[in-house]
């Protein structure tokens, strides 16, 4: 599973793959959000705040991560602004120990036998504090190891931070 916590709302969508968890997959579940939830409930945005781990397929050192970003800020016409937890901190995210602690205490001691009861079991989450979580199954097949090449990459439009510009920064729309 790949996804993206609204903090504000402290609502959730989850999409939960089929193949393998790559950057492209992890900007698909993104994108999913936004468009099923996001777009919605924040009709004149112009930017997304995006808070990540450090390492794995959205790692900001990938090259696919950023190129995707790029092709999801050209799609939406919003800028992503990105914030890496520096390494060996992704367990201060929130999206830790507000969604995906109650997914998996969710589905304790059931065994998770097909995609549709994966997908039933996050999409029924739900918290005293207000937690409502939606999953979505994503059928794409993710290719492993794909590259981008040098002229791809210097297409993004990519702006670092002063402050700890490899892990923070800010990619917008080509046009």
């Amino acid at each position: 599973p790949c996804g993206v916590y609204d903090i504000a709302l402290n609502e959730a969508g989850v999409s939960i793959g089929i193949s393998h968890d790559t950057a492209e997959f992890a900007v698909a579940a993104i994108q999913r959000w936004w468009t099923k939830m996001g777009k919605k409930r924040y009709p004149g945005a112009k930017r997304r705040l995006i808070t990540a781990d450090c390492g794995g397929s959205n790692s900001p050192r990938t090259r696919l991560w950023r190129w995707e970003l790029q092709k999801f800020s050209n799609k939406t016409g919003l800028k992503i602004e990105l914030c890496h937890y520096p390494p060996g901190t992704s367990k201060w995210n929130k999206i830790e120990h507000r969604l995906f602690c109650h997914i998996t205490r969710n589905w304790q001691g059931i065994p998770l036998e097909s995609h549709e009861v994966v997908v039933n079991l996050i999409g029924s989450t739900k918290t005293k504090q207000g937690l409502e979580v939606h999953a979505w199954l994503d059928q794409s097949i993710y290719e492993k190891a794909k590259k981008i090449s040098d002229d791809l990459l210097a297409e993004i439009k990519i702006k670092r931070n002063t402050f700890h510009g490899e892990c923070n920064y800010k990619i917008s729309p080509l046009n």
